[in-house]
């Protein structure tokens, strides 16, 4: 299959951003005030979706394979959760609020808690240990507002 002349977007750039997630999520996990992008990767996730952005949504994916793995959360459960809000609760949130701050903040606020609440209600059915959640979330909820309102 070939790339059409209009879509000449290198891929060469895409990998280059993994590669550098990749470096700061492990940056991330050693200083505890880098927030670990998990609000601002579902953003994007929601972004890609709604352009059918299909490179773009896979190579989210991975960032959030990424994610979990360096976190400690079982394989794949973050990117069920975010495509089961983006289906089924985001849809709530448009409705509801006008304002676009406001959605964007919510965005990341569910991304954030609803994973946890997602994540203990998944271990909890499975019997597996659930990956310790610390206060830093509130933080991390903060400093994503900020840089996807830059977005």
């Amino acid at each position: 299959m070939q790339r059409s002349l209009t879509n000449q977007k290198s891929l060469r750039d895409s990998f280059l951003y993994i590669i550098l997630f990749i470096i700061y999520e492990s940056l991330s996990s050693i200083y505890l005030f880098l927030p670990p992008l998990f609000g601002v990767l579902f953003v994007l996730l929601i972004n890609a979706l709604n352009r059918d952005n299909t490179i773009g949504v896979v190579l989210i994916a991975l960032c959030l394979v990424i994610f979990e793995a360096e976190k400690g959360y079982i394989l794949f459960t973050s990117i069920i959760y975010l495509l089961i809000a983006y289906k089924f609760i985001l849809p709530k949130v448009i409705q509801n609020f006008n304002c676009y701050s406001c959605i964007k903040f919510s965005y990341i606020f569910i991304a954030y808690i609803g994973f946890l609440v997602f994540n203990t209600l998944f271990s909890n059915i499975f019997l597996i240990d659930l990956p310790g959640a610390n206060y830093y979330i509130i933080y991390y909820i903060v400093i994503e507002f900020f840089i996807v309102s830059l977005l």
